[in-house]
């Protein structure tokens, strides 16, 4: 018994795994199934990791996944796609199609190709259902139980709780005692399937070898354990690659898009750390003074670094080589509402939407600029635009709800508060809100609504009720 105590917390769930989850494929785990255990999977993420939320960047992260999922066959889940603030070197995919790519291997990418490749073995992951087909449905243990057990091992735990040695269940990921790692041959699989994906959909396959060959040469991993390394067979994988494009005359290539100049500026500038990412934009800047991007990076790290005058110049420097770039326009707004000059935020505002009206962040500050200038009938008309689009952009729940009852409408006012605070994960004020809509509601099919979301959410307070400590008199 002593000797049990002394094993680490981490090889306790690799053993408990190990025992729960025999490799029988022929009792692989359903669609229906893993739609479950996904679910159960990211709440755990959701809790463990900090996500960038950054429309853009995610749009268009989203965008790649898609176009690659075109040349898919017909797949049983819908794709999502999400990116982790973390400077580490990784991805992983879960069962039913959600993939995470973290935000440090974006910032080291030169080309859309490359990122286009990661997603796509990614892809290739779920496509092959190689996590899946590992997880005997015919366990005891109960899904939420497995789930938590699971991505307690592959998420960090005992002592792997920071985001560098975060143990992630990755196409990256390799722990060879684990039952759910991934082997060689997965590895492979998935990455001559995503190569045969993403030369259909335009990309250039080999530039995956080149981001391995990064990850590899950062080797976050090296205090890691081996039986919680990742990445395995790196040099198999990026010799197999080479093997592969040996044969391959002409292959599409996307390079370096203006999609992807956008999002990597704006996760340097946004995400990065300050000080590096105030360096990186000085120097950009003074080695070509005429780059446009350079100056939106610059103007976007001074605002982030409260120095909103100064970006401005920046933004307008940018502006004068691209006056139709909607999102310049759009941050310029922003920082224009920040300093209270409503006015001119308005207009910008206005003006950016007229060029590209689907932008969630312009149509966010365009409602408060209405709000704070007394047009709340507008503001309500923009918030409803947004999130009809965009339903999960949190805030503008919150101030749809707040337009509403400023204008005496306390039904709607109620109903969005109660949305809004469930989009955050806080039953007791989701509760008191949605009461309050239910009371001042005559309209059925709201009712029914309500109803419906305050059983679950009622049911979601009493556990975390019932998991609190009880208190010592």
């Amino acid at each position: 018994m002593r000797l049990f105590k002394k094993i680490p917390a981490v090889l306790m769930v690799i053993f408990v795994l190990n025992s729960l989850l025999l490799y029988t494929p022929t009792m692989a785990i359903t669609i229906a199934e893993e739609e479950e255990l996904s679910r159960e999977f990211m709440k755990v993420l959701f809790d463990r990791f900090n996500l960038v939320k950054d429309p853009f960047i995610i749009n268009y992260i989203n965008a790649i996944g898609q176009s690659i999922l075109k040349e898919v066959p017909s797949q049983p889940f819908s794709y999502k796609f999400y990116v982790i603030d973390s400077d580490v070197y990784n991805a992983f995919a879960t069962p039913a199609g959600h993939i995470f790519i973290y935000r440090g291997l974006i910032e080291a990418m030169e080309t859309e190709d490359e990122l286009a490749g990661i997603l796509g073995h990614e892809i290739a992951h779920v496509q092959c259902r190689h996590i899946s087909d590992k997880i005997d449905r015919s366990s005891k243990i109960n899904i939420a139980t497995l789930a938590g057990l699971a991505a307690g091992v592959f998420l960090g735990i005992s002592g792997f709780e920071t985001a560098g040695q975060a143990v992630t269940i990755g196409s990256m990921a390799a722990a060879q005692s684990l039952v759910l790692a991934y082997s060689r041959e997965d590895e492979i699989q998935a990455d001559k399937i995503g190569l045969e994906n993403l030369t259909r959909s335009g990309y250039d396959g080999t530039a995956l070898m080149t981001t391995l060959d990064k990850i590899r040469s950062k080797r976050w991993f090296d205090n890691i354990p081996n039986y919680l390394a990742t990445h395995p067979a790196a040099e198999d994988r990026i010799a197999y690659i080479d093997s592969w494009s040996q044969n391959k005359n002409d292959l599409p290539s996307k390079g370096v898009t203006e999609g992807f100049k956008k999002a990597h500026t704006r996760l340097l500038a946004l995400y990065g750390d300050q000080s590096k990412a105030m360096g990186y934009f000085k120097t950009a800047l003074r080695q070509n003074p005429d780059d446009a991007m350079a100056s939106y990076g610059y103007g976007l790290i001074l605002a982030r670094s409260g120095l909103r005058k100064e970006a401005v110049v920046h933004f307008q420097a940018a502006l004068e080589q691209n006056p139709l770039d909607s999102a310049l326009l759009g941050e310029l707004g922003r920082i224009y509402f920040l300093d209270g000059r409503l006015s001119d935020a308005h207009n910008i505002l206005r003006s950016s939407i007229g060029l590209y009206e689907d932008d969630p962040e312009t149509l966010f500050y365009l409602g408060r600029t209405q709000m704070e200038l007394g047009k709340l009938a507008e503001a309500v008309s923009t918030f409803n635009k947004l999130i009809e689009s965009h339903f999960d952009y949190e805030q503008a729940y919150y101030f749809l709800g707040e337009s509403y009852g400023k204008l005496g409408n306390l039904s709607d006012a109620h109903y969005y508060l109660g949305l809004y605070y469930e989009k955050r994960r806080d039953p007791r004020n989701t509760v008191f809100h949605l009461e309050k809509a239910f009371e001042n509601t005559d309209d059925p099919d709201r009712k029914r609504e309500i109803e419906g979301l305050l059983k679950e959410t009622r049911k979601n307070l009493k556990e975390i009720q019932g998991n609190q400590p009880v208190r010592k008199r």
